[in-house]
């Protein structure tokens, strides 16, 4: 018999995050998953191609706990936290979406369409994948970090590059769902 948990309520989790937040910024830590794959570069061996990671990975090493604590919680919440797959749209979301090929919108919290293995095994999946990585890449690392480090981090700690990048960040979504995801599909 599988128990099926609720989420945790918004008025846990923001106290827990903020919890967080001031303990990190009490130990003169930050947060940000885009460092954590610079770790695992450098862990790898990329610092032998690459100068950007010739670093000290060591003194980082808490962070990874980082990446163990995404995987973990991803498998409780997956496995406890949801009684379905199905995730809740608004009806219009599900006729756009229909009208872009995705069939059975919501039934699925991942679309088939696009993280299926046959879809990525493509060349429409694997350039959409490729590109995908390399934009990604490249804008954490123009902006400084990634979504998680700028939109957690830098705005608690009321840092202005982290407001224009979370704005760039919001734009860029809009532009991505309005005039290009349509064109992909």
């Amino acid at each position: 018999m599988d128990i099926i948990l609720a989420p945790w309520p918004w008025y846990v989790a923001g106290p827990l995050i903020t919890l967080t937040m001031f303990l990190l910024f009490y130990f003169g830590k930050r947060l940000g998953i885009s460092s954590n794959l610079e770790n695992l570069c450098a862990i790898g061996g990329a610092g032998k191609l690459v100068d950007f990671f010739k670093f000290d990975w060591r003194s980082k090493s808490w962070n990874l706990m980082v990446v163990l604590g995404i995987a973990i919680g991803g498998f409780i919440a997956s496995h406890w936290l949801t009684s379905s797959d199905a995730v809740i749209l608004n009806p219009k979301t599900i006729i756009d979406l229909d009208a872009l090929g995705f069939k059975n919108a919501g039934a699925y919290f991942l679309p088939s369409e696009i993280y299926s293995l046959d879809a990525m095994l493509s060349l429409k999946g694997f350039l959409i994948l490729i590109g995908a990585g390399f934009l990604v890449g490249f804008g954490s690392r123009y902006a400084g970090g990634c979504t998680s480090g700028h939109g957690i981090v830098g705005l608690s700690n009321l840092e202005i590059p982290s407001f224009i990048a979370v704005a760039g960040f919001f734009i860029g979504g809009l532009i991505m769902t309005w005039f290009i995801f349509p064109y992909l599909f």
